[in-house]
């Protein structure tokens, strides 16, 4: 399924018991803990939200080098979230969804749920690295910081499975098609494997973010909150936004950091990141003054032959899309792009080591060959979350307006992309979700933070969500993605007070 560099810019039935136990302590491996049903049950699921919770060493579920590393962190603990399939059968077929916590050390406000974005990106993982990136805060002191794999990805169990590792090679140098019934037939070949290797279409009807959702208020309930606390960071801002939606009441605070603007649709999205990308490249050349690669003209005479010979790196070849990846990856934060620097200078000598890395690191590839099921994760939640053109007639208009919204970046491909039907127009199953203006009476004051510079959820998408939810903006001025405990005193302070304290900044604030 090879894209074009616009739209690739873009983890027993149980009895209800009414009483609760606590455990104090340290919790060693396989220790009970029944702390729900807490807060409002919907009805008929009872035995969800009331759930026991069996807590364990960590180790046992590592699957990937990522996981190896945050599993092991010191005092983390795991456990797995019984939670229907399909919300609408509570009594049918359930599905575990994985769960890390680190206690907190002190005297404890409440449970920090924390979703990294992606969409496909670790909870769990990411609860261990907020919890190092936190150390020398309240949070660590106040909160158990908690991560999920959302359903389908990761530890979570059954996963989204679609390609496997050879196919994700090959994929990744194969030469791009040149005709819609190519690129057509590789789309729906693409689709007819999610199906086969994650468990059958009634798995992918059930993997988006309203469902997401509803097992985070089932987690909720068994981790003994009455009211949510929640930090989600890119992708995790548009599970905020649903949760809020879905369940209004719910919420204690909540820190929503590089918004994904759920009015918009995805070409618009797609349009939007590409522009953002464009603007963070810009900056790096105008700080990069003694730099041998020292605009996007001489930039792009070096990758453009990559499409038609991609360059050896040891048993492998850096081709156009890993090289347009991999430059894309090192622009996601300033603190990378001495690694683009070099990476660079290591192309205009002819080699690729560098960029083929940074490529690995997004797409979730190990030095072992083995990849995460990020990009596949990330493929399906899409399919059902955004609506998908499957009407011939609108391809040709899209695909204009696509050229049109991209013209003159680097980003975008140099001939206008295909009016072909795209993967999701072959998804088994529909969508569950349509862009919209937010609904969220009675939610409380949530905090927004949105960067200036940022290139993948660009600034205006946190400003126009703190309006949708009525909260309070902070705008950070710098390029990167998200900055909520990424070393800005004036950013980390203020969302910090907020979630110990409910202590919002008296207006939106600017750092």
């Amino acid at each position: 399924m090879r894209t074009s560099r616009v739209i690739v810019l873009a983890a027993a039935a149980l009895v209800v018991s009414g009483c609760t136990t606590t455990i104090t302590g340290t919790p060693t491996a396989g220790v009970s803990e029944q702390l729900g049903p807490k807060g409002p049950v919907p009805a008929g699921l009872e035995r969800f939200y009331g759930q026991p919770l069996t807590w364990r060493d960590c180790r046992s579920m590592i699957h990937d080098d990522e996981s190896k590393s945050a599993f092991t962190a010191k005092g983390a603990e795991c456990s797995l979230l019984s939670v229907p399939l399909d919300y609408a059968k509570p009594d049918g077929r359930t599905i575990a969804v994985g769960v890390l916590r680190l206690r907190a050390s002190g005297e404890k406000v409440g449970s920090l749920i924390i979703n990294p974005g992606g969409p496909g990106g670790s909870g769990m993982s990411a609860a261990s690295y907020i919890a190092g990136k936190a150390k020398k805060t309240a949070l660590v002191r106040r909160f158990d910081i908690v991560g999920f794999d959302p359903r389908g990805v990761g530890a979570s169990e059954p996963r989204i499975e679609c390609l496997d590792d050879a196919e994700m090679d090959a994929e990744r140098v194969a030469p791009s098609l040149d005709t819609v019934p190519e690129v057509e037939a590789e789309n729906k070949q693409f689709a007819d494997k999610c199906v086969q290797r994650s468990g059958g279409a009634e798995v992918l009807a059930n993997v988006g973010t309203r469902d997401v959702v509803r097992d985070m208020d089932v987690l909720r309930s068994a981790l003994g909150e009455e009211k949510l606390d929640y930090l989600g960071y890119s992708y995790g801002t548009r599970i905020g936004t649903a949760y809020a939606e879905a369940f209004p009441g719910n919420i204690r605070s909540m820190v929503l950091d590089g918004a994904v603007d759920p009015t918009e649709d995805p070409v618009r999205q797609g349009i939007n990141q590409v522009k953002g990308f464009e603007q963070a490249l810009d900056a790096y050349f105008g700080q990069c003054g003694r730099c041998k690669v020292t605009g996007k003209p001489q930039l792009e005479s070096l990758i453009r032959p990559l499409e038609d010979k991609p360059l050896r790196v040891g048993d492998r070849s850096l081709s156009l899309s890993d090289a347009s990846t991999g430059i894309a990856a090192a622009l996601y934060n300033d603190e990378y792009w001495p690694v683009l620097t070099q990476a660079l200078e290591e192309l205009a000598e002819g080699k690729g080591d560098t960029l083929l890395l940074l490529a690995d690191a997004y797409l979730g590839r190990d030095d072992k060959g083995e990849y995460t099921n990020l990009m596949a994760a990330l493929t399906a939640i899409r399919c059902v979350d955004e609506p998908r053109i499957t009407d011939r007639g609108q391809l040709a208009a899209t695909a204009q307006q696509i050229a049109e919204g991209t013209k003159g970046t680097f980003m975008a491909d140099t001939d206008p992309p295909l009016p072909a039907l795209d993967t999701c127009a072959f998804w088994p199953v529909p969508n569950t979700s349509e862009p919209h203006q937010p609904k969220v009476a009675g939610i409380p004051t949530l905090l927004v933070i949105s960067t200036t510079g940022d290139p993948a959820t660009p600034y205006e998408a946190g400003v126009n969500l703190a309006k949708d939810l009525n909260g309070r903006l902070i705008t950070y001025r710098a390029t990167q993605h998200t900055a909520f405990l990424e070393g800005s005193s004036c950013v980390d302070n203020a969302g910090v007070d907020y979630l110990v304290e409910l202590k919002l900044p008296a207006k939106d604030l600017i750092c």
